[in-house]
């Protein structure tokens, strides 16, 4: 599956970083490029931690929102689907949807995170000392 059209599926899961558990601060490494506007490093980025967040608690939700996809018609979900099943948090699919969920914490917060940012979200990752 090419990156185009992983971002395509991604864009119409339904996935929402506010009720995902992943990890935020995990996440953050490709949030803060994309704060700075920097999407080649945010990319970069993404294509790095995509598998640690899948390990870490993406992985149930992501296959769940692309059966879904599939049941519902979307486009090359069941391609997606093949993709994540068979290559997992390596996939072109997981390197989207965590682009996108990184996209909307940016959106949302409209800063650089802290934990503060996330109060009552799902995910996990901030530690205060």
């Amino acid at each position: 599956m090419n990156d185009e059209r992983a971002t395509a599926v991604a864009a119409a899961l339904d996935l929402d970083v506010a009720e995902t558990p992943i990890c935020y601060a995990c996440l953050s490494f490709v949030s803060f490029p994309l704060h700075d506007r920097d999407t080649v490093r945010a990319r970069r980025e993404a294509t790095r931690i995509a598998p640690d967040i899948w390990e870490e608690g993406l992985e149930e939700p992501a296959l769940g929102a692309l059966r879904k996809a599939v049941a519902q018609g979307v486009s090359a979900a069941d391609e997606a689907l093949r993709d994540a099943e068979r290559a997992r948090g390596r996939s072109a699919v997981a390197r989207a949807i965590v682009f996108r969920l990184a996209t909307q914490m940016v959106e949302r917060t409209g800063s650089p995170l802290g934990p503060d940012a996330t109060a009552g979200w799902a995910g996990a990752g901030w530690t205060r000392v």
